[in-house]
């Protein structure tokens, strides 16, 4: 398959979206900020293959749809995502590897993130690496934020 047959590919869906991402049209990483804003974790998940990952910062993998679902339920409420700008490219296994820099909101303070997406030929999420990307000054005034919040 060539690069614009996978990209093309990569861009059909039966799902709209209103959120607009500069450099990303991809529908599957559109609804999976769509779906996180809206606090639809399951079907966030359901963006998932079978056997996906998400890799949330500092923290092991969480496979599977069902156990993505879950973590999400747990620890994303609350959270606001504000996707910026991405870029794409075709990875030589014919999948799609979409990287989106932007901001995550919480209820205690705001950081710079970013998230990489690898996703397959049936336009299914493999992998989604989130990234926060802060100095190890503003990691340290964050955690304090949160060990703050924790005692008060």
């Amino acid at each position: 398959m060539k690069t614009a047959n996978i990209l093309s590919a990569t861009s059909q869906s039966t799902h709209s979206t209103n959120l607009a991402i500069k450099g990303i049209t991809e529908p599957v990483v559109l609804r999976y900020f769509e779906t996180m804003n809206a606090g639809e974790y399951e079907t966030t998940a359901a963006l998932f293959a079978d056997t996906g990952a998400m890799y949330p910062p500092f923290e092991e993998a969480i496979v599977g749809k069902e156990t993505i679902a879950a973590y999400l339920k747990a620890e994303a409420k609350g959270m606001r995502l504000f996707p910026k700008e991405g870029i794409v490219r075709v990875l030589e296994n014919k999948q799609a590897q979409f990287l989106v820099t932007g901001k995550v909101q919480t209820p205690l303070f705001g950081v710079n993130v970013s998230w990489t997406f690898v996703l397959s030929q049936e336009q299914k999420i493999i992998s989604a690496m989130i990234k926060l990307l802060a100095s190890p000054q503003e990691l340290l005034k964050l955690q304090n934020k949160q060990l703050e919040s924790y005692t008060d």
